[in-house]
This record gives C-alpha cells, sequence and structure tokens, in this order.
C-alpha cells in the first residue's frame, strides 16, 4: 500500500469552500470528471449534518501496458460519500473506486476546516488517498501503486488550480456569516444539486 497525502490552504471562507464544493465539477482543468450524479441527499435534522452520496464518472488516460496486462477501460466510476457538520464546521468526503477495485483499491479521504490561525477568511483542505494493488506479482503491484500515486499527484494540482476557479466564480454569492445549512436547503428546492452533471 502507498500513500499520498497534502495540505493546502484555500483563501476563502469555510462558508465559501464547502457551498462552492457541490458547484466543483465541471471545471476547466479537471477535465477528467465527466460526470456527477446525486444518488441520496438527506439532512439530519437533530445535528445538521449534511450527508450526501455521489457517483463520479471519470475518464483519463491509464498506460497501455497497464491496460494490456490487467484489461479495463478509460471510464471508471467513483463512489463518494460526503458529510457537512454545520455544528464543527466541517466538510467530509470519502470516496472509493468502484472500477476494478479487485485490481486496485483507492480509499480518499479529503477534509475541509477553518483555517485555526485565519478562520473567517481561510480554509485548510487536508487529502489522504490509500492505494493498493493486488496481485501475485509485488513487483507489479508496486509498479501500479506508483502509477497512481503519480496519477493522483498530477490530478491534485490541476484539482486545486480548478477549485481555485470555481471558487472565484462562486464567492460573489456566499456571503459572510450567510448559513450553510440555509444555502445547502435552497440550492435543493432550486434542484441545482441534481442538474450538477458535467457535460
Amino acid at each position: 500500500m502507498k500513500i499520498f497525502s497534502q495540505q493546502h490552504i484555500f483563501g476563502y471562507s469555510w462558508e465559501q469552500v464547502s457551498s462552492a464544493n457541490w458547484k466543483k465539477y465541471p471545471n476547466e482543468m479537471s477535465t477528467h470528471v465527466i460526470a456527477v450524479d446525486v444518488l441520496r441527499r438527506e439532512i439530519d435534522p437533530e445535528t445538521n449534518i449534511l450527508k450526501t452520496e455521489r457517483l463520479l464518472t471519470c475518464k483519463q488516460a491509464v498506460p497501455r501496458w497497464l491496460l494490456t496486462l490487467v484489461g479495463g477501460q478509460e471510464v471508471s466510476y467513483v463512489r463518494e460519500v460526503s458529510e457537512v457538520d454545520l455544528k464543527k464546521r466541517t466538510l467530509v468526503l470519502r470516496s472509493v473506486n468502484l472500477t476494478m477495485n479487485n485490481l486496485l483499491f483507492v480509499y480518499e479521504t479529503v477534509m475541509y476546516k477553518p483555517d485555526p490561525t485565519n478562520p473567517t477568511f481561510a480554509t485548510v483542505f487536508n487529502q489522504e488517498a490509500q492505494i493498493t494493488a493486488f496481485g501475485s506479482f509485488k513487483r507489479l503491484c508496486n509498479k501500479i501503486e506508483e502509477w497512481s500515486v503519480d496519477r493522483f499527484q498530477s490530478n491534485a494540482s490541476l484539482g486545486r488550480a480548478g477549485f481555485e476557479s470555481v471558487l472565484n466564480k462562486v464567492t460573489n454569492t456566499v456571503h459572510e456569516g450567510e448559513s450553510v445549512l440555509e444555502i445547502m436547503t435552497e440550492r435543493v428546492k432550486e434542484g441545482v444539486f441534481l442538474k450538477n452533471k458535467a457535460v
């Protein structure tokens, strides 16, 4: 198993980042994400935790040597489950690949929380991915895991840049002190989440 991790500070409030997260795709930098479908969404009336399950459809170049060895296709699917905790002011996203997970299993955790040194105007982004390849040949498994870490590194930098561009576009609509629950409830009513599908 190999682990990829990174931390980044976004110069936006947690409210702005949490709300912009639902409009993250499509963006011009993360072109490998071609569709996002909401499978389930509910707000716990006691805790005010918003839980969402989404299916992400991705298409990216897979090395020919890998396709030759294990088969498969360029289109893959990822299940993402997120929780927005208004009391703790955290957004946690957990995702796992559904495609070829008997050969390569990727479990990713992402957390957004206010920057303790500047909670009003900055948000800390933490990402960790546990990458495990399965097979009889350890050398081949290591090579697949190394390729996956490199791919994560490349996609992570593009993802940050893409999210920055999304944040720039939506920050005018999310103001300081505005309730994240109110924003999200309103957008659910408008059907915004259900229309969040890349083309």
